[in-house]
């Protein structure tokens, strides 16, 4: 395998650097500012301008839809030359969206370009890519332990030419923002079918249908992530088209495994990103900062921490490249082992980085804004998309298979 970068990668990893110097860092106060101010005017779920510019900008500098690989749609990478773009955008938290590029849009529009029909996809997929519009993904509930997605009760029940739908659902991101108009919903259409992972429909549901209901924002470490963040959503006699189904009833798992794979490629290539910027700034403070007679990176415990740090960014950096060179050329299902292994990798990572970076700056580390929201996001991303015991138990199991065969010698 090789996993050096083809020109047209490197080409695309200088563009981005650039606009990210040019357009994302300079603007990250002005960000903030904006939601602060919209906060302060009793409504934080305001786009702010700020992030609509900088969308205007991404898109005429042909750094849009990076992600889609595959596809007419977007730039036809494949998850390998993607991933240290999406690396790039993970610098900083809020930056993916300006290159249409962050979840759960990607995940979102990846499942309506696979499995939509074209009448989803004029819907709903155009406008996803032309970043007029935001969706939602609504899978979590918070009445049963839904690491275990066969636990899920929502129901989906076919009435002549349409859907009920019926279910209470939470950390659906997206679900706040007045741009989301589109539900991805999850939930049981065969609550009797003997295979369990044969129960799961997946259906589209417009924002605007009656009986949808936002009942709160949950936020995360004190922070609500406006103006995207996560909501708890009440879907109460919900009726759709019976056209809305997404690939046909009992296909629900089918069509996560689909969506979730290349998610984690990317939620892990982000917070390797983000470990990047709080390492450098973990250089950068305790090479300018003195204690005791000598400057703060000389103190044996920190020099280790610098040395850990690069050593834990780099082997995730090595898996995460791994996995995707893997689910370009053999699959997701065959690569299910190592899409595992990083998403218990990377979050672990960041957070023992991100934790680092904050040590060494002291009291102004838990200050630091870019910290804070940093580690908010990496230790949020050890129970999305599957907690670490999910994994863990997955590659275990993966693991003991080789040794229950007979030996042959």
């Amino acid at each position: 395998m090789d996993f050096a970068y083809s020109p047209k990668v490197q080409q695309l990893q200088a563009r981005l650097i650039a606009f990210m110097e040019q357009h994302v860092y300079p603007n990250e106060e002005r960000f903030h500012a904006e939601i602060e101010a919209n906060r302060a005017a009793g409504n934080a779920w305001i786009p702010t301008k700020v992030m609509e510019e900088l969308k205007e900008l991404a898109r005429a500098a042909g750094l849009w839809n990076l992600f889609l690989p595959e596809s007419a749609h977007g730039a036809g990478l494949t998850n390998l030359e993607y991933a240290p773009l999406c690396e790039i955008m993970g610098r900083a938290v809020w930056a993916p969206e300006i290159f249409n590029c962050s979840a759960p849009d990607t995940g979102n529009m990846e499942v309506l370009a696979r499995y939509g029909t074209p009448e989803h996809q004029e819907r709903w997929l155009k406008p996803l890519l032309a970043g007029k519009i935001r969706s939602c993904f609504a899978m979590t509930e918070p009445a049963v332990a839904s690491s275990d997605a066969t636990n899920i009760e929502s129901s989906i029940v076919r009435d002549g030419d349409e859907y009920v739908i019926n279910g209470r659902k939470w950390w659906s991101s997206g679900g706040n923002d007045p741009r989301c108009q589109v539900f991805i919903f999850m939930g049981k259409t065969a609550p009797q079918e003997a295979n369990r992972h044969l129960q799961q429909s997946m259906i589209i549901v417009p924002r605007d249908t009656p009986g949808v209901k936002i009942l709160r924002h949950l936020p995360v470490f004190g922070f609500d992530d406006a103006p995207h963040g996560h909501a708890e959503i009440l879907f109460e006699n919900v009726r759709v088209p019976a056209s809305n189904i997404l690939l046909g009833e009992g296909r629900g798992f089918e069509i996560a495994q689909g969506r979730l794979g290349p998610g984690r490629i990317h939620h892990c290539m982000r917070l390797i990103g983000l470990a990047e910027r709080a390492l450098e700034q973990m250089c950068r403070r305790s090479l300018a900062r003195v204690a005791f007679g000598k400057p703060v990176a000389e103190q044996g415990v920190t020099l280790e921490r610098i040395a850990q740090s690069r050593i834990l960014i780099d082997q995730s950096r090595l898996l995460v490249l791994n996995a995707a060179y893997m689910m370009d050329t053999v699959g997701n299902k065959v690569a299910a082992k190592e899409i595992a292994m990083i998403k218990v990798a990377a979050p672990n990572m960041a957070c023992q980085v991100i934790d680092w970076a904050i040590q060494a700056q002291g009291g102004g580390g838990m200050a630091d804004p870019f910290l804070a929201s940093a580690y908010a996001g990496a230790r949020s991303l050890r129970l999305a998309d599957g907690p670490d015991e999910v994994h863990r138990n997955q590659i275990g199991k993966m693991e003991l298979s080789k040794y229950k065969a007979p030996r042959s010698h």
